[in-house]
């Protein structure tokens, strides 16, 4: 078994909707190269760093026009082949966002579900609030941390 840790940040100002963990949300939307989607980019990096894999990043270049306003669940769906090709499983993902604004209790549920349909293993979404602390609690943005947890599929490990 593996472990691996995520992070992303992204500031508000973008001209497409909030979407965290592929779910719509009223409110700014985040400056990005893709969508924007930071819970997505975190989880992604989190499965790629324990399989031991280069960043999200590395694997999607802001540079590369072909990832412009992409679908970060797409990207996470890839990510995950990747890794099964690679002999690893997600076994469990847990996240942190950390934003001021929107409210994001009523969105928990459908971002969990969206996230364990597509990592294909439970996963958890916690919001906290920046506190008026820091660039988060200026309500400038919103970061993200994830931690995932994979076991090896292949008879070789």
């Amino acid at each position: 078994m593996r472990i691996g840790l995520g992070f992303d940040v992204h500031p508000f100002g973008g001209d497409g909707p909030l979407r965290l963990a592929g779910v719509e949300i009223d409110g700014p939307g985040l400056v990005g190269h893709s969508d924007a989607d930071a819970v997505s980019h975190a989880v992604a990096d989190a499965l790629l760093g324990a399989a031991g894999l280069p960043d999200l990043g590395t694997l999607y270049p802001a540079t590369d026009t072909a990832n412009l306003d992409a679908d970060s669940m797409v990207m996470l769906a890839e990510v995950v082949a990747r890794l099964e090709r690679e002999g690893w499983r997600a076994e469990n993902v847990d996240v942190v966002i950390a934003a001021e604004t929107p409210r994001l209790a009523p969105h928990i549920g459908a971002m969990r579900d969206r996230l364990t349909d597509v990592v294909g293993c439970p996963a958890n979404v916690k919001a906290k609030r920046g506190e008026g602390i820091g660039a988060v609690g200026r309500a400038e943005g919103i970061a993200v941390w994830a931690v995932a947890l994979l076991e090896s599929i292949s008879p070789s490990r």
